[in-house]
């Protein structure tokens, strides 16, 4: 547990990924759900909705380290652009950040807090979609093709249970997000897959499989759908 937070978050520092650690990708991502939900449910306290909303995404950002931003940020500049696979490999490893990096980040950061001052709050909800989103990173990593051997994932991918803890992971998440918001709970979790899977669709077709960077992303792209669609006038 505690490399599973080493590794989505700023907790567990010191602790070095290992073959088992997106066993516990489910867990972590609950966990995180509910620092972030709690933050959420404080900040509608004492602050209006758009910017309690504000505060939650900025708290979501301090407790993941920015490492799903970072990630959706060198996708974007990686995959968006007309690039040879190879040198859409060498733009994701620069930590420099480009146009596409700029309008992607800016445009989740921006759908994430609208959408969270425009709802009640609901921290099962925060609970459920983040439980989901790390177990579908897990999934993925576990079932789908590295492009980048040798990548800082080598280390810990061929656990032969973390799939089915994983998929187990995305059905307890939507399980969740459905008892506390309903329909709209489960439309979310819903919209998350789907998000994600577009994100693995287009790095499959571009890179050949996944990589950490793609990870993160399909992560915020997968919440920033959920959150979108949990607001929506149901």
């Amino acid at each position: 547990m505690r490399r599973a937070l080493a590794f989505l978050t700023v907790a567990g520092a010191g602790a070095t990924p290992d073959g088992r650690t997106m066993r516990w990708f489910p867990l972590a991502g609950a966990l995180v759900g509910l620092v972030v939900g709690g933050s959420w449910w404080l900040a509608a306290e004492a602050f209006p909705p758009l910017l309690a909303g504000a505060i939650v995404v900025a708290v979501d950002l301090a407790v993941t380290g920015l490492l799903h931003v970072d990630g959706l940020a060198d996708s974007a500049d990686g995959l968006l652009p007309h690039l040879p696979r190879e040198r859409r490999l060498e733009v994701m490893a620069d930590p420099t950040a480009g146009a596409f990096a700029v309008a992607a980040v800016a445009g989740v950061l921006v759908l994430r807090a609208a959408a969270l001052g425009s709802r009640p709050v609901d921290v099962g909800l925060i609970v459920g979609i983040w439980c989901a989103s790390r177990s579908t990173m897990a999934l993925v990593a576990l079932t789908r093709p590295y492009a980048r051997p040798g990548g800082l994932a080598s280390s810990f991918l061929g656990d032969r249970l973390a799939p089915g803890l994983a998929a187990a992971g995305i059905v307890a998440g939507a399980a969740l997000a459905t008892a506390t918001d309903g329909r709209a709970g489960l439309a979310a979790v819903v919209a998350l897959l789907v998000g994600a899977a577009l994100v693995v669709a287009l790095a499959q077709r571009r890179l050949g499989g996944f990589t950490g960077d793609v990870l993160g992303a399909l992560g915020v792209v997968g919440e920033t759908l959920a959150l979108v669609v949990a607001a929506a006038k149901w």
